[in-house]
């Protein structure tokens, strides 16, 4: 249903474009045409808004009854700045743990990579596709981070 209605929306703006951009009878024609459909998405999206906050209490009310196990009592900042320096200590004291992990694992990729037997083609196109996969994240990382650029940094 959401994406039914966000094609709409889609559609209904690119008609909004067009129209500003040409003008004339060609446009209110698309309009026409697509009324029906935008004034359906329309009562759609109301009879759900309209659900939601008929069952919206309800909904609040049966997920803290299911997750009261979670929940510190009094909720006040007091306690919330408590449970943040909990977590923080706690994974503060999970490093040096996690850091032995590290050697470990750094370990068994050396001794790995000094047999020549475990290097078959099915090893090294598999290492092979882990290091495009991790350059593909990079590139994405680095293009939403630029605001959705390809070509540069906004300056």
């Amino acid at each position: 249903m959401t994406s039914k209605f966000q094609q709409l929306q889609t559609k209904a703006a690119q008609i909004a474009q067009f129209a500003t951009k040409n003008g004339g009878s060609h446009c209110k024609e698309l309009m026409e045409k697509n009324k029906s459909k935008f004034q359906q998405s329309q009562t759609k999206a109301a009879e759900i808004a309209e659900s939601v906050t008929k069952n919206g209490g309800s909904y609040y009310k049966e997920l803290m009854e299911k997750n009261k196990l979670y929940i510190q009592e009094p909720p006040s900042i007091e306690t919330c700045q408590l449970l943040s320096n909990q977590l923080f200590y706690t994974r503060l004291a999970s490093i040096p743990g996690r850091y032995g992990a590290f050697w470990k694992e750094l370990d068994s990729l050396k001794q790995f990579l000094k047999t020549k037997e475990a290097w078959n083609l099915e090893n090294a196109s598999m290492a092979s596709l882990i290091g495009v996969e991790c350059f593909a994240w990079f590139c994405g990382g680095e293009i939403i981070g630029r605001g959705f650029t390809i070509t540069g940094y906004y300056v």
